[in-house]
């Protein structure tokens, strides 16, 4: 399907690309907002002058330092020098999911268990393709998978103090990171190292006028029809601006009527608040009559400020995807519309 939207975001971080590496960028939002979508689009977008090393790190599970590497690279089988490696597979492709290591390299890599040789291992190979005329871009996808992880302390801080040599320091690659969990940013805004090192991008859902053209538009593509306005202000007041939600509703037409669909999504949502609620309650009755006092804010609101709710009962919420926060801005909102509407349900 065509990419949709976003043009304000993309031509942000084109933009960025234009100048030499300063900042790590968090590329940050509710869940299912479209973060990886808008990156892969402005990956599609670049030119040959760029290559891309992208890790995704919601594909495997990491519980230690060797799930880490097993991220970072690509084995190859070839008895090639790594460098000459990475030229040969650049020729052929802008973007390597992985650094292209031959195995008897990442045999010793792992071995030695240290940071410091996996990064300098990295900016060689680096530094050799902008001898090429290339420009590297790191992009790892949800970064606060690694988060905990440690090896001679923290790894996230071996990585990040890594990335602000390769962009601050360097100005050699530029570096994004993508992350739906907004305790992880909130923790990374906080972190004194970054002090104007990072810089962090939004990705929301849509607003009201957008997604009613996202509507239109899938309507069009998946449907061959037009929605009626009354229609997609239903859709709307259920699902909100959650591109996810709208498609599948869209999608969900083809074969059931718009009632149908709504009623089961928010029951949905309903099923799992309340039943979050009932095992705090059976847990902790104190704890439990604290969040049904904060969920109450958003009887008739639908943001507030982040220190609204406490920040034992906010961190909570955040983390079971209840609630949405955004450090940057000092914001609580729901994670979407569905879950709005069943707290205002269910309180």
């Amino acid at each position: 399907m065509k990419f949709f939207n976003r043009e304000k975001e993309i031509r942000e971080i084109l933009s960025i690309l234009e100048f030499e590496p300063n900042f790590i960028y968090f590329i940050y939002g509710p869940i299912n907002s479209g973060k990886t979508a808008l990156i892969n689009e402005v990956i599609n977008k670049l030119d040959e002058k760029y290559v891309v090393f992208y890790f995704d790190l919601r594909e495997i599970f990491i519980s230690k330092y060797e799930d880490f590497i097993e991220v970072l690279f690509e084995e190859y089988e070839e008895d090639k020098n790594p460098i000459e490696l990475v030229k040969s597979l650049v020729k052929d492709s802008s973007v390597l999911f992985g650094i292209p290591t031959p195995k008897n390299t990442l045999e010793t890599l792992l071995s030695k268990k240290k940071p410091k040789n996996v990064f300098k291992y990295i900016t060689n190979i680096l530094l050799e393709l902008r001898k090429e005329g290339k420009q590297p871009i790191i992009i790892l996808d949800e970064l606060q998978k690694i988060g905990d992880l440690k090896i001679n302390g923290f790894l996230i801080y071996e990585l990040f103090n890594y990335f602000i040599s390769l962009t601050k320091h360097k100005h050699l690659c530029h570096v994004f990171c993508l992350s739906s969990d907004s305790l992880f940013i909130e923790k990374v805004y906080s972190e004194a190292m970054l002090n104007g090192r990072a810089k962090y991008l939004l990705v929301d859902d849509f607003d009201k006028e957008t997604a009613l053209r996202f509507m239109d538009f899938l309507a069009k593509n998946i449907l061959n029809k037009k929605l009626s306005n009354k229609e997609k202000e239903l859709i709307y007041s259920y699902v909100g601006g959650k591109p996810v939600d709208i498609i599948y509703v869209i999608q969900e037409l083809k074969i059931k009527n718009l009632k149908e669909i709504l009623n089961y999504l928010l029951s949905d949502a309903k099923q799992k608040l309340k039943y979050f609620l009932e095992d705090v309650k059976e847990k902790n009755e104190t704890l439990y009559k604290e969040i049904l006092d904060a969920l109450k804010v958003f009887k008739d609101s639908y943001e507030v400020e982040d220190i609204t709710i406490n920040k034992k009962v906010r961190e909570l919420l955040v983390k079971r995807n209840i609630l949405f926060l955004d450090p940057i801005r000092g914001t609580l909102k729901p994670q979407s519309f569905l879950v709005w509407r069943a707290i205002k349900k269910i309180i």
